[in-house]
């Protein structure tokens, strides 16, 4: 059902005068739920499939334009093999059974990071579901998997000086702007970043897209997370007071000056 409270409608409002915020969540804790109720850890991703539907419809009655979720980092392959084998059957289902409802609502898909190392199987879901849903305009959905902020990092900058001769080795200004465009360009930089489960650390999460970023940590573990935490950690971020290195009065004269 949704909510009619005055956060509802003030990020609502929000959404209509701007391209949305872009909140990013690591969804961690499921395998810590699962055992805290004597379960296998793959019953905590289950869980947490369920949690990441939850967010994903409510998230544009909120003002979120853009959503980027920490679903499997390059070092999640050090665990167990069966738990990979389960977190990527997970996936498989996830998309093959939320694609359509991801069009019906707008939802557009769009999946980060390394894809050489994943299997054959999964790449396909990936583009099917990255093609039923290309029109999406209400959300943009991005869900990391296999990825590295790093790696993503080097692999623009690499990309960025091979492409120029050694004689014109890029500036450190030229640098910046092409990986900015490169790294924020379409989903734009990350304005709240939340952490489940207890942890605080961003674990090669979007490091560059960061940079600014408002971070709201909770103890609640993932599959406990819900429209309410959600709209808890918006109602948080809006207290918030962002002055990205200048002060108040400064922002503020920038921000007119430049509408």
């Amino acid at each position: 059902m949704q909510s009619t409270t005055p956060l509802h409608n003030n990020f609502a409002m929000q959404s209509e005068n701007r391209k949305g915020l872009h909140v990013a969540i690591i969804m961690d804790g499921n395998g810590r739920w699962a055992i805290q109720r004597g379960l296998p850890r793959i019953a905590g991703h289950r869980a947490g499939v369920a949690a990441l539907r939850r967010v994903v419809e409510h998230a544009p009655d909120l003002g979120i334009g853009c959503l980027t979720v920490y679903a499997f980092s390059s070092d999640n392959w050090r665990r167990p093999a069966d738990e990979v084998q389960g977190i990527f059957w997970l996936l498989r289902a996830f998309l093959r059974l939320e694609t359509e409802r991801l069009r019906q609502r707008g939802a557009r898909l769009q999946v980060i990071g390394r894809r050489d190392r994943l299997a054959k199987s999964v790449l396909r879901e990936i583009d099917k579901a990255e093609c039923a849903t290309a029109a999406g305009r209400r959300l943009h959905l991005r869900v990391a998997i296999d990825y590295s902020s790093r790696n993503a990092i080097t692999c623009v900058a690499t990309g960025a000086v091979a492409a120029l001769s050694r004689e014109q080795l890029p500036s450190v200004d030229l640098m910046t702007q092409t990986l900015m465009h490169a790294l924020t360009s379409e989903s734009g930089e990350v304005d709240l970043l939340i952490r489940t489960g207890g942890e605080k650390r961003l674990s090669d999460f979007l490091l560059w897209e960061s940079a600014y970023a408002e971070l709201i940590f909770t103890d609640r573990m993932w599959p406990d997370f819900d429209e309410a935490g959600l709209e808890a950690a918006l109602e948080e971020f809006s207290r918030r007071e962002r002055r990205f290195g200048g002060v108040q009065e400064t922002v503020a004269l920038s921000m007119n000056g430049a509408r």
